[in-house]
C-alpha cells in the first residue's frame, strides 16, 4: 500500500527537474534514455504528498514516439522507497502503461520491473570505458573527415568526424554523440565490408576514445546484445560491460 494522502499528476519536464537532478547524482552512468526528455518523446508524472513532490516517473513510447506506454525512469526520495511497490502500483494504473524498460546499472526501476513484470527480456548491452589501449596500425591513418571524403558510399550525414585512411581508402568511421547526460558521450564505429576482421574497429575506438576525452566527455557506449563482433570490438577498445537494457511487459493482476 502506498502512504496515506499519494496523488499522481501529469505536470512538465521542468517540474522534474530538481528531482531529476538528484536522480542523475544518484546514478553516475550514461543514461539511454536521457534525451527523450528535451525531444518531447515522454510525459512526465509527479508523485505528490500532499503538496509535496516526493518523485517523479518519466512515461515513453516503447516503439513508436507518439506512444506513452512504458515506463523508463523512476525516482522516489529514499525516505519513501518503503513504499515503491505501493506506489509504482498506482502509477500503472494512472498511466495506463503496459511495459517498464529500464537498465539494470539503474537499481530502482530494475527491481520494480522484475517484480511487476513478465515476460522480461534485454535487447541491449550497456558499456562503459575500462581502460586505455595502445593499439598499433602499420600504414592507416586517423583523421578527422573532410567534407569531400567519399566514407565507402556512406551519405555525409551516416559518416563519422573521424576516419580512417589505408593507402589513400577510408576504411572506417566513427564519432561519439553527446545528447546524453554529461559528461557522457555515445561511440560509434563503422567499417567498410571489405576491411573488417583487421582490428581496424578497435583501433578506431580507441583513437574515436581519446577525442572524447580531449573534448571533456566521458567515453559510453552499446550494441545489439546478439552482435558478437561489435561487443568484442568494444572490449578490445577497452570497455568493460556495464549494464543490460531491460524490456518486461507488465503482469495482467497490475493493470485492473
Amino acid at each position: 500500500m502506498p502512504p496515506p494522502d499519494i496523488s499522481l499528476r501529469k505536470v512538465t519536464l521542468t517540474d522534474i527537474l530538481p528531482l531529476r537532478a538528484l536522480y542523475l547524482q544518484e546514478h553516475p552512468v550514461q543514461i539511454r534514455y536521457d534525451a527523450c526528455h528535451v525531444r518531447n518523446w515522454s510525459t512526465p508524472y509527479a508523485i505528490l504528498q500532499g503538496a509535496q513532490m516526493i518523485g517523479y516517473a518519466a512515461v515513453k513510447g516503447r516503439e513508436e514516439l507518439a506512444d506513452r506506454d512504458a515506463i523508463f525512469e523512476w525516482y522516489l526520495l529514499p525516505e519513501f522507497r518503503r513504499w515503491n511497490g505501493g506506489i509504482f502500483t498506482e502509477m500503472i494504473r494512472f498511466t495506463a502503461v503496459s511495459y517498464v524498460e529500464s537498465q539494470t546499472n539503474e537499481p530502482q526501476l530494475t527491481a520494480l520491473l522484475y517484480r511487476f513484470c513478465n515476460p522480461v527480456f534485454s535487447d541491449t548491452i550497456l558499456f562503459a570505458d575500462h581502460q586505455p589501449t595502445d593499439h598499433q596500425l602499420s600504414g592507416v591513418v586517423f583523421r578527422r573527415r573532410n567534407p569531400e571524403d567519399d566514407v565507402f558510399g556512406l551519405k555525409p550525414k551516416d559518416a563519422g568526424d573521424y576516419v580512417l585512411e589505408k593507402d589513400g581508402l577510408i576504411v572506417a568511421t566513427g564519432g561519439y554523440l553527446t545528447h546524453y547526460n554529461p559528461p557522457f558521450a555515445d561511440l560509434y564505429m563503422e567499417t567498410h565490408p571489405e576491411f573488417r576482421n583487421q582490428g581496424l574497429s578497435s583501433y578506431l575506438l580507441q583513437e574515436v576514445k581519446k577525442e572524447c576525452y580531449r573534448a571533456g566527455y566521458r567515453p559510453a557506449a552499446r550494441c545489439n546484445i546478439r552482435n558478437e563482433a561489435s561487443r568484442s570490438c568494444l572490449q578490445k577498445a577497452g570497455f568493460r560491460i556495464c549494464g543490460f537494457m531491460m524490456i518486461g511487459e507488465i503482469s495482467p493482476e497490475y493493470l485492473a
